[in-house]
Protein backbone atom coordinates (compact mmCIF):
# COMPACT_ATOMS: atom_id res chain seq x y z
CA UNK A 1 0.00 0.00 0.00
CA UNK A 2 1.78 3.51 -0.68
CA UNK A 3 2.14 6.10 1.67
CA UNK A 4 -0.41 8.43 1.92
CA UNK A 5 -0.35 11.94 0.68
CA UNK A 6 0.72 14.60 2.83
CA UNK A 7 -2.42 16.80 3.64
CA UNK A 8 -2.10 20.54 3.71
CA UNK A 9 -4.85 22.22 5.32
CA UNK A 10 -5.83 21.38 9.31
CA UNK A 11 -9.24 20.19 7.68
CA UNK A 12 -7.38 17.90 5.32
CA UNK A 13 -5.92 16.63 8.50
CA UNK A 14 -8.71 16.50 11.01
CA UNK A 15 -10.58 14.08 8.33
CA UNK A 16 -7.85 11.90 7.70
CA UNK A 17 -7.74 11.40 11.33
CA UNK A 18 -11.41 10.56 11.63
CA UNK A 19 -11.53 8.38 8.92
CA UNK A 20 -8.57 6.52 10.41
CA UNK A 21 -10.86 6.18 13.86
CA UNK A 22 -14.00 4.84 11.76
CA UNK A 23 -12.16 2.59 9.57
CA UNK A 24 -11.22 0.50 12.95
CA UNK A 25 -14.16 1.07 14.37
CA UNK A 26 -16.23 -0.30 11.50
CA UNK A 27 -14.04 -3.05 10.90
CA UNK A 28 -14.18 -4.20 14.25
CA UNK A 29 -18.04 -4.38 14.04
CA UNK A 30 -18.13 -6.39 11.27
CA UNK A 31 -15.85 -8.75 12.56
CA UNK A 32 -17.91 -8.93 15.40
CA UNK A 33 -21.23 -9.31 12.79
CA UNK A 34 -18.84 -12.18 11.17
CA UNK A 35 -18.75 -14.23 14.08
CA UNK A 36 -21.81 -13.87 15.37
CA UNK A 37 -23.78 -15.22 12.24
CA UNK A 38 -21.16 -18.11 12.12
CA UNK A 39 -22.03 -18.68 15.98
CA UNK A 40 -25.74 -19.22 14.70
CA UNK A 41 -24.82 -21.37 12.00
CA UNK A 42 -22.66 -23.75 14.22
CA UNK A 43 -25.50 -23.87 16.71
CA UNK A 44 -28.15 -24.59 13.68
CA UNK A 45 -25.63 -27.63 12.58
CA UNK A 46 -24.91 -28.96 16.48
CA UNK A 47 -29.15 -28.79 16.24
CA UNK A 48 -28.73 -27.29 19.70
CA UNK A 49 -32.50 -25.46 19.93
CA UNK A 50 -31.50 -23.12 22.83
CA UNK A 51 -27.61 -22.56 21.73
CA UNK A 52 -29.59 -21.18 17.99
CA UNK A 53 -32.36 -19.27 20.01
CA UNK A 54 -29.55 -17.11 21.87
CA UNK A 55 -27.13 -17.64 19.47
CA UNK A 56 -29.56 -15.86 17.20
CA UNK A 57 -30.91 -13.10 19.52
CA UNK A 58 -27.49 -12.02 19.72
CA UNK A 59 -26.84 -11.61 16.42
CA UNK A 60 -29.86 -10.01 15.19
CA UNK A 61 -29.33 -7.35 18.06
CA UNK A 62 -25.83 -6.85 16.76
CA UNK A 63 -27.02 -6.53 12.88
CA UNK A 64 -29.71 -4.16 13.61
CA UNK A 65 -27.17 -1.59 16.10
CA UNK A 66 -24.71 -1.66 13.08
CA UNK A 67 -27.01 -0.48 10.75
CA UNK A 68 -28.49 1.99 13.24
CA UNK A 69 -24.89 3.20 13.53
CA UNK A 70 -24.07 3.52 9.99
CA UNK A 71 -21.91 0.50 9.59
CA UNK A 72 -23.90 -1.66 7.37
CA UNK A 73 -27.11 -0.23 5.14
CA UNK A 74 -30.13 -1.01 6.85
CA UNK A 75 -31.13 -3.24 3.62
CA UNK A 76 -28.03 -4.94 4.32
CA UNK A 77 -29.11 -5.75 7.81
CA UNK A 78 -32.81 -6.33 6.96
CA UNK A 79 -31.11 -9.18 4.58
CA UNK A 80 -28.82 -10.38 7.02
CA UNK A 81 -31.36 -11.34 9.83
CA UNK A 82 -34.21 -12.43 7.36
CA UNK A 83 -31.90 -15.24 5.84
CA UNK A 84 -30.46 -16.10 9.47
CA UNK A 85 -34.31 -16.64 10.74
CA UNK A 86 -34.53 -18.19 7.46
CA UNK A 87 -31.93 -20.38 7.97
CA UNK A 88 -33.06 -21.22 11.66
CA UNK A 89 -36.53 -21.91 10.92
CA UNK A 90 -35.82 -24.32 8.35
CA UNK A 91 -33.84 -26.18 10.55
CA UNK A 92 -35.00 -26.37 13.65
CA UNK A 93 -38.50 -27.97 13.61
CA UNK A 94 -41.28 -26.25 14.48
CA UNK A 95 -42.32 -25.59 18.03
CA UNK A 96 -45.95 -24.51 16.85
CA UNK A 97 -46.56 -28.20 16.24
Amino acid sequence: MPAPAVKKNESAIKRTRQTEKRTIRNRSVKSMLKTLIKNVETEVSNKSTEGVKTALGKAIIAIDKAAQKGVIHKSTASRKVSRLTKLVNSALPSEAA
